[in-house]
C-alpha cells in the first residue's frame, strides 16, 4: 500500500506542477460555459440585436411610429436602407432580414380592421440560412403594427377618418350589419370623448390581424435550390477537424524534437528553414485534399452545390496554408507535447467557436461579431458559405482568401523566427 500511495502522490505532484495543463483544464470549461450562457441569453442583451434593414416607404405619422417602435426594440438593430440596398445586403448576408413598409400601409391596415377589403402585405426579405430569425422578426413586427394601428384607430386622426369612412361605406353599399354599425358608432363615440394622459394606445381586443407578410428568400444561387443547411455544417465541421490535423502535425514535430529525430534531420545537408517549410507544405497539401474530399461527399450525398469552383479552390488553398502555419506555430512555441496539445486544443476550439462553426455568428452579441473579424476561421467559413449555398462568384470569396493567406504568412514568419532563435 505504501508504494500505491507513493504513485498517487507522484501523479498529483506532476499534475499540479504543470501550470499550463492545470490552467487549460480549469479555464476551458469556464470560458466555454460562460460564452454559451451569454449567447443564449444569460448576459445582457444590449447591443446584441438582430440586424434588420428597414425600407420605410410609408412616411405617414403612423408609419413613422411603426418605424420608431422597431428601432427602439432592444432585440433589433435596425438600419434604414432603400429597397435596392436592402436586397443586396440580405443577399450577401450582412443583414439577416429586411422589412419593407409599403406606402399607405398604416391607413390600409386600419381600413382592413373594419372591412372585408384585402389586407395590405409587408414584404420581408430574409436570409434563408436563418429561418428562426424570420419568425422572431415577424412577432416583433406584429407587436409594433398592432400597437400603432390600434392606437391610431381608437384615438388618432386616421382612426376618426376611417371610422367615418366605414359608416359611409355601410350606407353606400346598403350593408345590413347592425353589429358592425353599432361597433363603429361606439368607436366614434369613444373617439369623441376627452382623452387623458396615458390612455392613448391601449390595444383593443378581438380585432383581426390587419396585415399579412410576403416572404421572399434571397440568394444568388438557383431559386429551386434554396438554402441547403448541409453546406454550412460541412464548412464548420471541415474547418474544425482539419485544424485538429494541423495541431497533430505540430505535436508530431515536438515529439520528433524530443526523440532526437529533429537533430538528425538538421545534421543532414538541409537548412532549418527547409525542414520547417517542407513540413508546412506537406501539411497544407493534406489539408487542401481533406477539404476537397469532404465537399465531394457533401456534393454527392447531400446535394451541396458549389457556385464557383475557382472561388472554392482559392478558399481551400488559403485554409490549407492557414492550417499548416497554425501547426508550425504550435510546434515552435510549444514547450512540451503535453502542454502544447492542451493550449493548441483550447485555441482551436475558441477559433472554431468564434468562427461560427458551432453557433451561427448572427446569434453572437454585437461586440462578439466585431471581435470575430480578427479570427481566421470566421473568414474561412464565410468564404465557403459564399461559394456554396449563397451562390456567389470567386470575387466574393477573394477577401476571405486574402485574409487566410495573410494569417498563414504571419504564423509562418513567427514560427521560423522562434525556431531560429531556439537553434541559435
Amino acid at each position: 500500500m505504501t508504494a500505491f500511495f507513493a504513485l498517487v502522490r507522484k501523479d498529483l505532484i506532476l499534475y499540479f506542477s504543470d501550470k499550463r495543463a492545470l490552467l487549460m483544464h480549469l479555464v476551458l470549461p469556464i470560458v466555454i460555459a460562460a460564452f454559451f450562457g451569454s449567447v443564449f441569453g444569460g448576459g445582457s442583451a444590449k447591443g446584441g440585436g438582430i440586424d434588420v434593414a428597414l425600407v420605410q416607404q410609408d412616411t405617414s405619422g403612423a408609419g413613422n411610429r411603426i418605424a420608431a417602435g422597431l428601432k427602439a426594440d432592444p432585440n433589433l438593430h435596425v438600419t434604414p436602407m432603400d429597397l435596392a440596398q436592402a436586397r443586396d445586403a440580405v443577399r450577401k448576408g450582412s443583414q439577416a432580414i429586411a422589412i419593407v413598409l409599403p406606402a399607405g400601409f398604416a391607413e390600409a391596415a386600419g381600413t382592413a380592421m373594419f372591412s372585408n377589403e384585402e389586407k395590405p402585405a409587408i414584404p420581408l426579405l430574409y436570409d434563408p440560412s436563418q429561418p428562426a430569425v424570420l419568425a422572431m422578426v415577424k412577432g416583433m413586427l406584429t407587436q409594433q403594427v398592432m400597437q400603432v394601428v390600434s392606437a391610431e384607430m381608437f384615438g388618432g386622426p386616421m382612426g376618426k377618418k376611417l371610422t367615418e369612412r366605414g359608416l359611409q361605406q355601410l350606407d353606400a353599399n346598403n350593408v345590413q350589419d347592425p353589429a358592425l354599425r353599432d361597433m363603429l358608432v361606439a368607436v366614434r363615440k369613444y373617439e369623441s370623448q376627452p382623452r387623458t394622459e396615458g390612455t392613448d394606445g391601449a390595444a383593443p381586443r378581438g380585432l383581426a390581424m390587419p396585415f399579412t407578410t410576403h416572404d421572399e428568400g434571397l440568394t444568388s444561387g438557383p431559386v429551386a435550390q434554396g438554402y441547403n443547411p448541409y453546406a454550412h455544417s460541412f464548412s464548420g465541421m471541415g474547418v474544425q477537424f482539419i485544424l485538429f490535423m494541423g495541431v497533430n502535425m505540430g505535436i508530431g514535430m515536438l515529439l520528433a524534437r524530443r526523440s532526437g529525430v529533429w537533430d538528425r534531420l538538421l545534421a543532414a545537408p538541409v537548412t532549418l528553414t527547409q525542414v520547417v517549410l517542407a513540413r508546412g507544405v506537406s501539411a497544407a497539401i493534406i489539408a487542401f485534399g481533406l477539404l476537397c474530399a469532404i465537399f465531394v461527399v457533401a456534393a454527392l450525398a447531400f446535394h451541396v452545390q458549389i457556385s464557383s469552383l475557382p472561388g472554392f479552390l482559392g478558399v481551400a488553398l488559403g485554409f490549407g496554408a492557414l492550417t499548416a502555419a497554425f501547426g508550425l506555430l504550435v510546434a515552435a512555441f510549444g514547450k512540451t507535447p503535453e502542454a502544447a496539445r492542451g493550449i493548441a486544443m483550447f485555441a482551436t476550439l475558441i477559433m472554431v467557436m468564434l468562427g461560427g462553426a458551432w453557433v451561427p455568428s448572427f446569434m453572437f452579441p454585437a461586440w462578439v461579431q466585431q471581435l470575430t473579424m480578427v479570427v481566421p476561421t470566421r473568414w474561412a467559413i464565410a468564404g465557403l458559405d459564399a461559394v456554396t449555398w449563397r451562390g456567389l462568384d470567386a470575387a466574393a470569396a477573394a477577401p476571405a482568401v486574402a485574409v487566410l493567406l495573410g494569417f498563414a504568412l504571419l504564423f509562418i514568419v513567427a514560427a521560423l523566427w522562434r525556431f531560429k532563435r531556439e537553434q541559435a
